[in-house]
């Protein structure tokens, strides 16, 4: 019997799983010793009939083996790119390359850009330098800067904020577990109000070479901002009192202890009831956490704005009701200084509808009973810019988003 020599010699048959991107599937049957380009070949014909009249249509696909995800290579055999029997293969199409850009486009893009760039502070003087000056109303500007719908929400939400301080307060009051709680909220207070730092605002600032001490102090005097701080860090490299402690850092501690000392004095033994006794613990429990959160002007804003001439009194006044912000405290001291600083300490209507809108709702409703919520409530009520904190809490976090959309609701319509 008479049998053909590459018989003898063929490799082994393999089966192989091919896919498409479309889903299609089907079975190749090859020799072990077949090039990637003649299997793919093969494939194209079974998915694509006729497409090998185009010789680019091999080019611009190519097979990739499922398990691995490796590309495999054209000029290679079956065998050299190590494909056992039943594995899958996967025939994709590649990517046209993206074409570069004409060096004319290129060119006309640039011009355009150069037509659209703002001017520079030369172009605007010389532009400027004939128009009559003019001083603009500050009281009008103010004022108008305050019909902003983000800035009537700022202004609301204090007078919902003083409104439901008091109704936590009642509500935790009624709970007999309540002066255990706050003696816990008390405490976390206690552990995290002068640690408490942006970790990768610091690292940033250590690792261009400032001490840690001086970089949580520059970090706390600008708001935790990096690009503020490290300013502040290189221009007072030089000043002798660049490591003294923040005013009030330490002092603080101090009239804590004291509010300490009398709640424990006030819950000593006596002959009321234990009733009262819990009652007058947790009022001092209350005068401590408000004492902690009370307000903090930003020092720099209130050495800046001294220099202008004005009183230290009227200029905390004036950061408190803007928020610690400079620039906008200038304003309120030389326009018509609305609203006043009794104004931030007056609630809602608590007849309102919002109010009451505010009050029905069930997470609301939930969140007054947990202490974390009031003290919430007191940290954003002195500083505003801790509201991200709490916004971002898991536990406070529910509750402000119901108040905002309750107030946009309302506020529409």
């Amino acid at each position: 019997m008479f049998v053909q020599e590459e018989k003898i010699f063929a490799g082994k048959v393999l089966r192989l799983h091919v896919c498409t991107m479309e889903g299609a599937e089907w079975l190749e049957e090859v020799p072990e010793d077949t090039t990637v380009e003649k299997l793919k070949e093969r494939c194209l014909k079974h998915c694509l009939p006729g497409s090998l009249e185009d010789p680019k249509t091999v080019t611009h696909h190519k097979l990739i083996h499922a398990t691995s995800e490796k590309v495999l290579t054209d000029t290679k055999t079956v065998l050299e790119e190590n494909i056992q029997d039943r594995d899958v293969l996967l025939l994709v199409k590649k990517r046209a390359p993206t074409l570069l850009p004409k060096m004319s486009d290129v060119v006309a893009e640039e011009k355009r850009k150069q037509e659209q760039k703002a001017p520079d502070k030369d172009a605007i003087l010389k532009a400027t330098a004939n128009l009559p000056a003019r001083s603009a109303d500050r009281s009008v500007t103010h004022h108008n800067m305050r019909d902003f719908p983000f800035l009537q929400f700022q202004t609301e939400l204090r007078k919902i904020l003083v409104s439901l301080i008091e109704v936590a307060q009642k509500l935790l009051a009624l709970n007999p577990d309540a002066v255990e709680l706050f003696k816990k909220a008390n405490a976390m207070l206690d552990e995290d109000e002068e640690d408490r730092v942006d970790e990768i605002a610091l690292r940033q600032l250590t690792e261009m070479g400032f001490p840690e001490s001086r970089a949580v102090k520059a970090l706390r005097l600008n708001h935790m901002s990096v690009t503020q701080a490290m300013e502040w860090l290189i221009e007072h490299a030089d000043d002798p009192s660049v490591d003294a402690p923040l005013p009030g850092s330490a002092a603080a501690e101090a009239p804590a202890e004291g509010a300490a000392s009398s709640a424990e004095a006030a819950a000593g033994p006596s002959s009321e009831e234990g009733g009262e006794e819990a009652k007058d613990e947790l009022t001092e429990i209350f005068k401590k956490i408000r004492r902690k959160r009370e307000f903090r002007p930003d020092p720099r804003a209130v050495i800046a704005l001294m220099e202008m001439g004005f009183d230290e009194k009227e200029v905390v006044d004036a950061l408190r009701v803007n928020n610690n912000q400079q620039n906008a405290a200038c304003e309120w001291l030389l326009g018509d200084r609305k609203p006043s600083p009794e104004d931030l300490d007056k609630g809602i209507d608590t007849n309102s509808p919002l109010f009451q809108a505010i009050l029905e709702n069930p997470v609301v409703q939930l969140g007054l009973t947990n202490p974390k919520t009031l003290l919430a409530f007191e940290d954003m009520l002195e500083n505003p810019l801790n509201s991200t904190q709490w916004m971002n809490d898991p536990e406070t976090g529910p509750v402000m988003l119901q108040i905002s959309r309750i107030f946009q609701t309302l506020n529409r319509t």
